[in-house]
């Protein structure tokens, strides 16, 4: 693989204009088939496999034209101080609203709250008119929302606070500025870190080509497919991340190369044959954990786990060609002005992609010259140093300093790790399961305001009401069993009230709605559900019918309940992934192991932190939470799939040069330090950018992103930080050689998988240039 990347970045570089006009081209069909694609569609909860589904579809076959996901709006009327709502000029206003929403386009019927006294609150303050729409959520539309808000500015315009929630009114939440955020954060490191404009802004320039690009086809794809905005949101925060990740990668070991003395076209295929090697191990295993997602059976987890791995995969070919290809065009600008100046002397002043004409004869030179001795691995086989002199020795760095301090210190550093990130992972005993509501929207939008005057005017339980279908057929009476059914739920304790049953056209089905005592989120509230179902064998036994639990708190509780169920078979069989997917890349048993027990303690602790916030409300002041609950469903899994491919990226850009510095013949401690000489500080810019991204996106409004952005961040501190900058290193140092044992019986096994260009050390002849208009014979001859 190494070979093929060396070639394909020679390549790049040589062709930059084709291959930058490639690139420009693919932005511009993206951004055509925006351009003329409809409107994203509306989140969905749909999860095929649970009760709350089933009793979905139900309604959809025995009442049709009446679909069960078909929108709605709940409108909360509630007088002034020490006022009633009954009182005739209120009263007038609400049935005003009611008799003007009815005529609306789109709306089925709007249900007077005085008609029968069920709309009107105990205390008389507070009434509501629930508004239901022919067609679904995503399909409501612009005209019919226009009417719905106009009716209620003229209710408004009377005196009475109206507040309105449900599907068909949705506020727009602020977006925040995660990508600014993230791009100024990423722009200040990179600028710090390599002392170049060129340098720092080639990463930003390829990471926004590549997102680009991705945004575009999903939004392209995005009707017809039906990815909702959401779906964009995470494709956009995780390919910005990796985006400037892995060309950060590149162009690090570009300078590298050159510092070695490399010209700028060997540059280039060096880096893109080691450093984008391990850029294509680490995004395809973002790209198989996001795309393992599908195996829950959740759609809507299936299409945010595709199109983030898009993002990704967008990411990596970008990183292998427009990098090089920039390359081509800025050879020296990415360079640190010493250097720059130095290599533009050593070339006599030449930035092409061709060698000095002298320059064949000293690498023929070099070629005669007796290598450094190597050392033979488990495998059996060799590696030697590539014909390029070693840079010259460099003070010892931060990374430098702290590996040595580890190396003294290994078993105080590692108790101190595996303690800390173990009490952080102790909330994650503690959770629940949901999604969260509008109850977790700000105060600042209609639906939050209209949910807390509900809760208030008639109880916590009124905003998540249970739909319970009866099915009849099998009864002699199918009214009387329907009966039955309601006067069991409604003798269930939780249960605050019944409404009066609704039948289909066959009178053998019918609908009814049970009021819990409790709020949706509560667990008093999944008990109740549980309670309910569990009384359906007697209360079938007992009237004929059958009834099945649905609503939007039922369906909730079940999605919760079989994502919470998957998690740990989905953790352990990520886990396993890890083990042999480094099994392959290092050759060794004992380094796999290590490397899958801190990705469990950094995801545990991450999980932990968001639970400590979101769930419990421990500093969620400090991070703009303004109302705690339960964690949303997908977003544990959806945070073990993220942070294993991330961490997967730490691991195989640092500990890789430790293998390469101990097969090269270096101490096991030795190795350690070079390791941390040559990656410690781009694994650390990397985490920084990735935290700078992930943390911004918790400036938007959408408690759900935050919630994800918080976690994404927490997860890179403690896997890059924590685990691979502490973790690692001490148990490297305790296991010494041990660490790189592997049974010759499986090392005979192992296929090879080359992610630092080891292949490259071992070629004897550097690939001749070749003048622009050739091709590439090296490239044909893969």
């Amino acid at each position: 693989m190494a070979t093929f990347l060396y070639r394909l970045g020679r390549l790049a570089f040589r062709r930059r204009l084709s291959a930058v006009l490639l690139w420009a081209a693919a932005l511009a069909v993206a951004f055509l088939g925006a351009s003329s694609a409809g409107d994203p569609p509306e989140d969905s909860t749909s999860m095929p496999g649970i009760e709350a589904q089933h009793a979905y579809d139900l309604i959809d076959e025995r009442f049709p034209g009446a679909a069960a996901d078909g929108a709605d709006a709940r409108v909360v009327f509630v007088a002034p101080d020490g006022e009633k709502i009954t009182a005739g000029p209120h009263r007038a206003a609400v049935t005003g609203f009611v008799a003007d929403i009815a005529d609306a386009p789109q709306v089925a019927g709007a249900a007077d709250p005085f008609d029968g006294g069920r709309g009107v609150s105990e205390d008389g303050t507070t009434a509501y008119a629930t508004v239901s729409y022919e067609v679904p959520e995503d399909e409501v539309s612009g005209a019919a929302r226009t009417a719905l808000d106009r009716a209620i500015d003229e209710a408004r315009d009377t005196g009475l606070t109206v507040e309105a929630g449900g599907s068909a009114l949705e506020s727009e939440v602020s977006a925040g500025l995660g990508e600014v955020i993230g791009i100024a954060v990423a722009a200040v490191v990179l600028l710090l870190t390599f002392g170049s404009l060129a340098a720092a802004g080639m990463p930003l320039i390829t990471a926004l080509v590549g997102i680009g690009v991705s945004m575009f086809s999903i939004l392209a794809l995005g009707h017809a497919l039906g990815l909702s905005s959401t779906v964009g949101e995470l494709a956009m925060m995780l390919g910005i991340a990796v985006g400037i990740d892995y060309s950060l990668f590149v162009v690090s070991r570009y300078r590298e190369e050159r510092a070695r003395g490399h010209e700028p076209h060997e540059a280039a295929g060096r880096a893109a044959g080691t450093a984008g090697s391990a850029v294509v191990f680490a995004g395809l295993t973002v790209v198989i954990a996001l795309a393992g997602l599908s195996v829950v059976g959740v759609p809507m987890l299936t299409k945010m786990g595709l199109g983030a791995a898009g993002a990704v995969l967008v990411g990596v070919l970008v990183a292998l060609t427009l990098v090089p290809a920039l390359l081509g065009w800025w050879p020296d600008a990415v360079l640190a002005r010493g250097s720059r100046s130095r290599g533009a002397r050593g070339r006599g002043g030449r930035t092409g992609a061709e060698p000095h004409p002298g320059q064949r004869g000293r690498r023929a030179g070099r070629r005669g010259r007796a290598a450094p001795p190597a050392r033979t691995d488990s495998a059996g086989g060799t590696d030697s140093t590539d014909g390029a002199g070693p840079p010259e020795p460099a003070p010892a760095t931060l990374g430098v300093r702290w590996a040595c301090f580890v190396l003294r210190r290994p078993v105080p550093v590692l108790l101190a790790t595996v303690a800390g990130l173990g009490i952080l992972a102790v909330p994650a005993a503690d959770l629940r399961l949901g999604m969260p509501g509008d109850e977790a929207k700000p105060t600042s939008t209609t639906e939050r305001r209209a949910y807390d005057a509900l809760a208030e005017g008639f109880g916590p339980g009124f905003n998540g009401p249970l739909t319970v279908v009866v099915d009849a057929r099998g009864a002699d009476d199918p009214e009387a069993a329907v009966a039955g059914v309601a006067e069991t739920i409604g003798g269930t304790d939780g249960v605050v009230s019944v409404s009066p049953p609704r039948f289909d056209d066959a009178g053998s089905t019918a609908v009814l709605s049970a009021t819990p005592a409790t709020a949706p989120t509560s667990e008093r509230t999944k008990d109740l559900v549980h309670d309910i179902r569990d009384r359906r064998p007697a209360t079938e036994a007992a009237t004929g019918a059958t009834y099945e639990v649905t609503g939007t708190t039922a369906l909730n509780i079940d999605v919760g309940q079989k994502l919470q169920g998957a998690l740990f078979p989905y953790l352990a069989t990520i886990i396993g992934l890890a083990f042999l997917l480094l099994l392959l890349v290092f050759r060794s048993v004992l380094v796999p192991l290590k490397a899958a027990l801190g990705f469990l303690l950094s995801v545990l602790a991450a999980l932990g932190a968001v639970v400590t916030v979101f769930q419990q409300g421990h500093l969620a002041g400090l991070f703009g939470v303004e109302q705690t609950g339960p964690i949303m469903s997908m977003m544990p899994i959806f945070l073990v799939g993220i942070v294993f491919g991330l961490a997967m990226d730490y691991q195989v850009f640092l500990v890789s040069r430790m293998r390469e510095a101990y097969v090269h013949g270096e101490d096991p401690r030795e190795a350690v330090v070079s390791g941390f000489r040559h990656s410690a500080r781009v694994v650390a810019v990397a985490a920084v950018i990735m935290m700078g991204v992930f943390g911004g996106f918790m400036t938007g409004g959408e408690q759900v992103i935050k919630m994800i952005g918080f976690g994404l961040a927490a997860a890179v501190f403690f896997d890059a930080v924590v685990v691979r900058m502490a973790f690692v290193p001490a148990v490297l140092a305790l296991l010494g050689r041990r660490a790189w044992w592997l049974p010759r019986p499986l090392a005979r096994l192992l296929p090879r998988v080359d992610t630092e260009g080891e292949a490259l050390g071992r070629a004897a002849p550097v690939p001749r240039p070749v003048p622009d208009g050739e091709p590439d014979q090296d490239l044909t001859r893969v």
